[in-house]
């Protein structure tokens, strides 16, 4: 099933307090949170344009040995 950090970071975020994108409060829980669900993950597939996060999770991603898709069409048939 895919998911984004995003969904369920987000929310957190904005009840810890935080007010902008990249202030104290989102730093400490944005990225570190979406490369947790990196354990829970078989796959990444990596998509817009340049971002320090995404490449990061990229980066993580390929440590832990998970599959690193970059385009829609390089996705599995289930």
């Amino acid at each position: 099933m895919p998911v984004l950090g995003e969904w369920y970071a987000l929310p957190l975020i904005a009840t810890a307090g935080s007010t902008a994108l990249g202030d104290e409060t989102f730093n400490k829980i944005f990225h570190p949170s979406s490369i947790r669900l990196l354990d829970y993950c078989n796959a990444v597939l990596r998509v817009g344009g340049p971002s320090q996060g995404a490449d990061e999770m990229v980066r993580v991603a390929k440590e832990k040995g998970l599959l690193i898709y970059e385009r829609l069409d390089e996705l599995p048939l289930v």
